[in-house]
């Protein structure tokens, strides 16, 4: 029982973090954007709409403000453990150093299954809005290439999501350096069409869209909240970048924290004038900022919205498979997944083969496999992760209260256990069908540990 629980010492952490297998080349703004790469993209290019008309109405913005400080809160104690341990992994290293050795690899498993599907998923959405671009310019690709078989659209294979999924695994595999220009990059002319958004669609405000303004009562804010989660996702894979980080002490907790506030306030100021420009009631489009533009006439400005949320997608998509593959890494260096995930490559270095291995499992779970069932997993996955991270924190506390911290969570136990009990909330909301599926998969990664990760484990 006690080689179930055996931990990971904070000192061989530390150590293990001046190593130089990952080249270090972020700084605190190449984290930033990084976390507004992750987090700004499908959640308020798609997902906004959805919720306002099927869950929150025009309590929309109350919503996102739950999701935010239930994130808020998580974000807090990220950056405390980011702070004292750089090192890459995120939550699932943290666990190892805190609760033991089998929750660490439960939660490592989660982790993969939550950026695994969020890729595949996220590629799907780059696809629809590709093929809506191009379509703008009168070209068409065969039914047979544009969906997953089972979709109800006739398809073969999802080609544009297979593609870029693979398009991004070569950018990932080349260097960090060649993938955070390119986030970068991205990431400001998302931004530049989403000020466009606003600054356009504030004249389009009419206040009488906003009544009635909670339709579906606290309930349906609950579950809003519980589904616009999804749209938060990605701020904690900055925490796995730590070990390619110039100075990831002070600059992991401020692009923990700095890309979270900007994008929270994106998310209110974009859902409250979504709401005000048109009836909440016909925003249950894939589309709704563009839908917005073209429902008050501002059709130049809608499309180039579709060219920056292609844009916003595609930073998502790099982010979440540079998580998995860094998660991956970690676990693979611990022994409890096989070796040949965290070898480096000697030019790039990078973890070639575990990036290409990912890209090829996303790549074919987009291309060939319908999502819809699937994509509240990846939130259920996230708050199990923010649930453990705060856990995570009070432990560490206690057990290495002298421990350097270069950024500290306020008002602990308080802070954290409110951030856990928070996140439990949220997951009592998501339906019973997704419980069943996440259970499943956390048995087969308690198999796997068994059979494999126990044995082989570098901790003895």
């Amino acid at each position: 029982m006690n080689s179930l629980f055996r931990k990971k010492s904070i000192t061989d952490l530390l150590a293990q973090s001046q190593q130089k297998s990952l080249e270090r080349t972020m700084g605190a703004m190449d984290l930033t954007l990084l976390g507004i790469g992750a987090i700004v993209g499908t959640g308020i290019f798609v997902l906004t709409g959805v919720v306002a008309a099927e869950a929150a109405g025009p309590a929309l913005i109350l919503s996102f403000v739950l999701s935010g400080i239930a994130c808020a809160l998580a974000a807090f104690c990220y950056a405390e453990f980011a702070s004292s341990v750089p090192i890459s992994g995120s939550v699932y290293t943290y666990t190892y150093a805190t609760l033991g050795e089998l929750f660490a690899f439960l939660i490592g498993w989660d982790l993969m299954l939550e950026y695994l599907l969020a890729t595949s998923a996220v590629a799907t959405g780059w696809s629809a809005y590709f093929q809506s671009l191009l379509a703008g310019f009168g070209l068409d690709l065969p039914k047979a290439f544009t969906s997953a078989p089972g979709a109800g659209k006739g398809g073969l294979i999802d080609l544009p999501a297979v593609c870029i999924i693979f398009l991004i695994t070569a950018l990932l595999s080349k260097g960090i350096k060649e993938s955070t220009r390119v986030n970068n990059i991205m990431v400001f002319v998302k931004l530049a069409v989403i000020i466009a958004f606003i600054v356009a669609g504030v004249w389009y405000v009419k206040p009488a869209n906003w009544t009635p303004f909670v339709p579906f009562g606290f309930d349906g804010i609950v579950t809003g909240a519980a589904t616009v989660f999804f749209a938060y996702i990605g701020f904690d894979a900055v925490a796995t970048a730590a070990e390619e980080v110039k100075r990831p002490q002070r600059d992991v907790p401020i692009g923990i924290i700095a890309s979270l506030t900007v994008c929270t306030a994106l998310y209110i100021i974009v859902s409250l004038i979504l709401t005000g420009m048109v009836p909440y009631t016909k925003l249950n489009v894939a589309d709704p900022v563009s839908f917005a533009l073209h429902f008050v006439g501002q059709n130049t400005l809608a499309g180039f919205v579709s060219v920056g949320a292609i844009a916003g997608i595609t930073t998502v998509l790099l982010v979440m498979m540079y998580a998995q593959v860094r998660i991956s890494f970690a676990m693979s260096r611990d022994g409890l997944l096989p070796s040949v995930l965290s070898s480096v490559h000697p030019s790039f270095k990078t973890p070639f083969k575990n990036t290409w291995l990912t890209g090829l499992v996303a790549a074919a779970i987009a291309g060939f496999v319908d999502l819809t069932t699937l994509a509240h997993l990846v939130n259920l996955g996230t708050l199990a992760a923010f649930t453990l991270i705060s856990i995570t924190v009070i432990v560490l506390r206690k057990t290495h209260p002298t421990l350097e911290r270069a950024f500290k969570v306020p008002f602990v136990p308080v802070f954290p256990a409110i951030s856990a009990l928070f996140c439990i909330y949220l997951m009592t909301s998501l339906p019973a069908i997704t419980w069943t599926s996440f259970i499943i998969w956390i048995a087969i990664g308690a198999v796997i540990y068994f059979v494999y990760a126990r044995k082989n484990s570098k901790l003895v």
